[in-house]
């Protein structure tokens, strides 16, 4: 890896044999959920609250409509 001393790179590895390191991966990967999914399936609803709420803490000024000008799209 670019950027990396030979002494970070060896306290880089030896941290990732970490006894300690992979229990508390394992801890945090079982608690991870996704937000958006309700019994098995992707809930837009929940997504589109959340960008708008998201975005009105931040206080984002929504951009004004701007139809698209191209008459063919092929993809």
């Amino acid at each position: 890896m670019k950027g990396r001393s030979g002494k970070t790179e060896k306290e880089l590895i030896e941290f990732s044999k970490s006894d300690s390191l992979r229990e508390d991966m394992e801890i945090v990967s079982s608690k991870r959920h996704n937000p958006f999914m309700r019994d098995g399936t992707v809930n837009a609803d929940a997504y589109i609250e959340f960008v708008t709420e998201y975005n009105e803490f931040i206080n984002h000024r929504p951009k004004p409509f701007v139809p698209m000008a191209d008459r063919v799209m092929k993809l």
